[in-house]
């Protein structure tokens, strides 16, 4: 099996979907990613992406989803339940397979230095990456959130980051950088409105107060549904496993006459943490993970060791029996393939003497071309992304009126991003396209069909989202809105036309001189 790293980040926001959706994006960008689950909780306020990697591509995605977290995220104005100290909170690198912990320790230098360089955030490396045993403990080093390490950073040598200057992002605050083992999210609800209680359990639990040793724990108001939480990391299920946790808060929680009515977990959870748990409350004798069929059939179909294989490359996730990926998607990676095939122009020119004069201006436009080819990167999930909450909106109860309302301000919320994700593919498409009949005038001729087949993708790119935004305008019921959709898209489509043309023409004309 390849290398491979996990990373699950955690971000302060779990109540916009939109802002989710660009992250997750985000990080779905960087080739060789594959997101695997991405959760929200907006009593926290906070969302975990989970996704892997190969150990050269793994901090890419995490510097990727930091950025686009830095953009749309202000910690200025957020509260939640969990505490948090930044945009991005937590990196936490996690060995899975072909790697060390010392591996990861080194991917967090890694991404701790980029996160100053790149985004002017302050790190904490923390767990096995801490430099210092007082920053092993993540929960010590975010002590006061946000608001109090903002205020005592520059004095306190206590709060001095490992990477960059004594001062908080201004909206981004600073990130907790680390690596350590698996760790499992495992939330336990109460039938009580009292968190006092929660805090008492917690407290009772948790390995700090002299509980259970590879628990931290924490007790939480979750105030929409009227009952508290008891919050546990568990660092190490197999020192500490699930059911040992679950029995503990049960019977602590009983001392007070309150009942445990729910548990959850949140992210993704080892199988053999899950087996454990049936071994205790089935009581099984002699139990063993071979006796679990997915098991035999993986080893038998010799699948253990691709999951990375198992994802497919874009075209076949194209062909699967599913909406997602669909034309939306597909008309942004011809936008990214037309800024690739741009970006080639640019490199194969940069350097010749004959060129030396434009070099700074061609330099220029392969960074423009590189940062629209990012943008529509993204668009290739958000545009799937924006497609499924369309779905989510009609599945939405309609027995009520009142939840007839809901539903159809709903729907017409979801189908105005959905028309307005191919919109923006489209204008980024086109600007593809502007830089192209500039390289077109001034690049290596060696190179001048690579730009013309650029153009005719970007031209594709265009026309493609123009169709999706079409699709959706029909099911919107507010007509100025929809007109403004149309014919933005529209004129786009006619510019784009216009200066794919140019180009063609600049191309047939090269080969019948």
């Amino acid at each position: 099996m390849k290398p491979i790293v996990e990373c699950i980040p955690n971000f302060s926001d779990g109540r916009n979907a939109a802002v989710i959706d660009r992250i997750v994006a985000s990080i779905k960008s960087v080739p060789g990613v594959v997101v695997l689950d991405s959760e929200s909780d907006p009593d926290h306020n906070r969302s975990v992406i989970t996704f892997v990697a190969p150990p050269d591509r793994v901090v890419d995605a995490a510097i990727a989803g930091a950025r686009k977290a830095a953009e749309l995220i202000d910690l200025t104005a957020h509260q939640g339940e969990h505490p948090r100290m930044g945009a991005t909170d937590v990196i936490p690198f996690v060995p899975i397979e072909g790697v060390t912990m010392d591996d990861c320790v080194a991917l967090a230098k890694k991404c701790g230095e980029r996160m100053w360089s790149e985004l002017g955030i302050p790190v904490y490396l923390y767990e096995k990456a801490a430099t210092r045993p007082e920053r092993e403990n993540l929960a010590a080093l975010r002590k006061g959130q946000f608001e109090a390490i903002r205020d005592e950073i520059a004095t306190s040598e206590s709060r001095r980051p490992d990477f960059g200057e004594a001062r908080v992002h201004p909206t981004a605050g600073i990130t907790a950088v680390g690596a350590r083992p698996p760790l499992i999210a495992y939330n336990v609800n109460l039938g009580t409105s009292d968190v006092e209680i929660a805090n008492k359990i917690a407290r009772a639990v948790r390995h700090l107060s002299g509980g259970l040793r590879y628990v931290k724990a924490l007790g939480f108001e979750l105030k929409d549904r009227g009952i508290v939480q008891v919050s546990m990391n568990m660092v190490n299920y197999e020192g500490t496993p699930l059911f040992r946790a679950f029995e503990m808060v049960k019977r602590e929680a009983e001392r007070y006459g309150v009942p445990v009515v729910g548990t959850e977990i949140v992210g993704l959870v080892p199988q053999r943490a899950l087996n454990s748990c049936a071994d205790f409350f089935l009581q099984l004798e002699n139990f063993n993970d071979d006796q679990i069929l997915e098991n035999r059939l993986m080893a038998a179909s010799g699948q253990s060791g691709g999951l990375m294989e198992s994802t497919g490359d874009f075209s076949d996730l194209v062909a699967a029996g599913t909406p997602t990926p669909g034309g939306g998607s597909v008309a942004a990676h011809s936008g990214v393939l037309a800024a690739s095939l741009g970006q080639m122009m640019c490199n194969v020119t940069i350097g010749k003497k004959k060129y030396a004069e434009l070099e700074p201006q061609l330099k220029q436009i392969r960074g423009e071309l590189e940062r629209l080819g990012l943008r529509l990167r993204e668009l290739i999930a958000e545009d799937a992304a924006s497609f499924e909450r369309v779905m989510s909106a009609y599945r939405l109860p309609k027995e009520t009126a009142e939840q007839q309302s809901a539903r159809a301000a709903e729907i017409e919320r979801a189908t105005f991003g959905a028309a307005a994700t191919p919109l923006e593919t489209a204008g980024q498409a086109a600007e593809v396209l502007k830089h192209l009949k500039t390289l077109a005038e001034l690049g290596n001729p060696n190179a001048l069909s690579d730009v013309a087949t650029g153009a005719q993708l970007a031209l594709a790119s265009v026309r493609g989202a123009a169709y999706n935004v079409a699709i959706n305008l029909s099911s919107l019921t507010d007509a100025e809105a929809a007109a403004k959709l149309r014919n933005a898209v529209n004129s786009l489509l006619a510019q784009a036309m216009e200066t794919a043309t140019e180009i063609e023409a600049k191309m047939l004309g090269s080969i019948s001189s």
